[in-house]
């Protein structure tokens, strides 16, 4: 028996994949500090994307939300993310700004990170997890599982041995985005992950679109994985990672030790679900076993954004189609792990065949940047007609013969008019009407308003009754005002 470590992704992956990266800071910090005294190996909490939808979509400034919940759990590592040559595009970013980006989140207080290129750029995420080490953090370096004719046990073990090779990575991250690995197939490709990793801990991460991911996580175990990634329970499942609550039962009735505090559990599971409820967001979500997803392998937050893009264009009977035409489009484009970027390439392109009638009739700037190979090098050759066809679109021929630039970080502070780092990359992430907006909300608020069972009730029962285009309801409970 071993003692297992449980990395917690309440706030980060269950967030991304049930609530389109929509928490808010005050939603979290009444959980914060129970999750801190939990026992975590480390709290995952941070992304650029999670920056740009803070900004756009709740006018709320990132950083001062990040501190907010740094100064609320000071006994746990926290950890960010990254993808090694980019932020929050799904082109490519600078490797100043990408730098930038590191340093600025251990500035604020960040001192654990997770890093991951899906073409595996290693020189990239050494640098990165360079940058890391300067402030004492830990880094872990991500092999993105994928299922593919190239995607071989043999593969994934050579991935994992050029990236524990650096001093600077501290642990290897298994993830499994698409939760598409069975037992079966785990228990030929860890041995050579955990064996590559070369005495390296190996954590686990693997959402559980498919509902394997649990089972995933026992077996895990009987091959040398030490460090697992889950979610409170609200937070958990579907498209986010196994409950901690599963877990630490399922450790416990193995023989395993974990150190999860579990009287701590309770209050987060029980701050989310009313958040979920007064905010109208998904919690306890569970997916049925589709045979499909192993086709097209679309992560969570993926098919949310496919199913958009179809109403967009009134067409949503046709997401059957959509997802077979995805498959069929990553297959020809030498099968990319489908993951941020490329699950939103592929799934952009296949939507776009589907609706326009025309196969790569219209072609995103960013598939011909992925041809021209500006991401690193495909991990296999895209299907020589399909590239005719890419090659072939309006813009391709300018795309192509256009050098990626590398601006200094002087020169990013000049080109964005500021000096302080965190304001650079507010101002490279999004346009400045965005910040506007945001600034113009004023301070991030620090709690979100919940009602009881009974108090919603109350609210439904006065939706539905009231006809009028607008009306206001007071009552000791609450103020409630209704707009048409």
């Amino acid at each position: 028996m071993a003692h297992i470590e449980l990395l917690d992704q309440t706030l980060r992956d269950g967030p991304q994949s049930l609530w389109g990266m929509k928490m808010q800071a005050g939603m979290a910090l009444p959980a914060a500090p129970h999750l801190d005294r939990s026992g975590f190996h480390a709290i995952d909490l941070v992304g650029s994307s999670m920056f740009e939808v803070l900004i756009r979509y709740c006018q709320e400034n990132p950083w001062e939300g990040l501190d907010l919940l740094l100064d609320a759990m000071p006994r746990t590592p926290v950890r960010g993310g990254m993808r090694s040559n980019a932020a929050v595009s799904f082109s490519t970013s600078p490797d100043a700004l990408m730098d930038a980006w590191m340093r600025q989140l251990n500035v604020h207080g960040c001192r654990s990170y997770w890093i991951y290129d899906l073409l595996y750029n290693v020189d990239k995420m050494h640098r990165l997890a360079g940058v890391a080490k300067q402030f004492g953090s830990e880094v872990a370096a991500t092999v993105m599982f994928s299922l593919s004719p190239l995607h071989t046990d043999e593969y994934f073990a050579k991935i994992t041995a050029e990236l524990a090779a650096s001093d600077d990575v501290d642990t290897i991250l298994f993830y499994d985005p698409a939760g598409v690995l069975d037992v079966t197939r785990l228990r030929t490709v860890l041995p050579g992950v955990v064996a590559a990793a070369a005495g390296k801990p190996v954590e686990f991460h693997a959402n559980n679109l498919l509902g394997l991911s649990g089972a995933a996580y026992v077996e895990s175990l009987k091959h040398g994985v030490s460090i697992l990634h889950t979610a409170s329970r609200p937070m958990a499942n579907a498209a986010s990672v196994p409950s901690t609550e599963i877990m630490v039962h399922n450790l416990e009735i193995l023989g395993h030790t974990h150190g999860i505090d579990t009287s701590r559990l309770g209050p987060v599971r029980e701050r989310f679900e009313a958040v979920g409820a007064a905010a109208g967001l998904p919690v306890n979500q569970h997916h049925e076993y589709d045979v499909m997803s192993l086709a097209h392998q679309i992560p969570g937050g993926m098919m949310g954004s496919l199913k958009r893009q179809l109403a967009d264009h009134g067409m949503e009977e046709r997401l059957s189609e959509v997802l077979a035409e995805t498959a069929q489009v990553r297959r020809e484009l030498g099968y990319p792990v489908m993951a941020t970027p490329f699950s939103q390439l592929v799934g952009t392109q296949a939507v776009l065949n589907v609706v326009t009638g025309t196969r790569y009739g219209t072609v995103p700037d960013q598939v011909v940047e992925y041809a021209a190979g500006r991401f690193g090098t495909p991990v296999g050759p895209i299907e020589p007609e399909t590239l005719d066809r890419i090659t072939g679109s309006p813009r391709a021929a300018a795309i192509m013969a256009a050098q990626p630039e590398q601006p200094t970080i002087e020169e990013l502070r000049a080109s964005h008019g500021t000096a302080d780092d965190d304001e650079l990359i507010l101002r490279a992430l999004v346009p400045e009407s965005d910040l506007i907006q945001m600034r113009k909300a004023g301070p991030v608020k620090q709690d979100y308003p919940v009602l009881s069972s009974a108090e919603l009730e109350q609210v439904a029962a006065i939706v539905r009754a009231v006809d009028r285009p607008y009306a206001r309801i007071t009552t000791e409970a609450f103020d409630l005002e209704l707009g048409r």
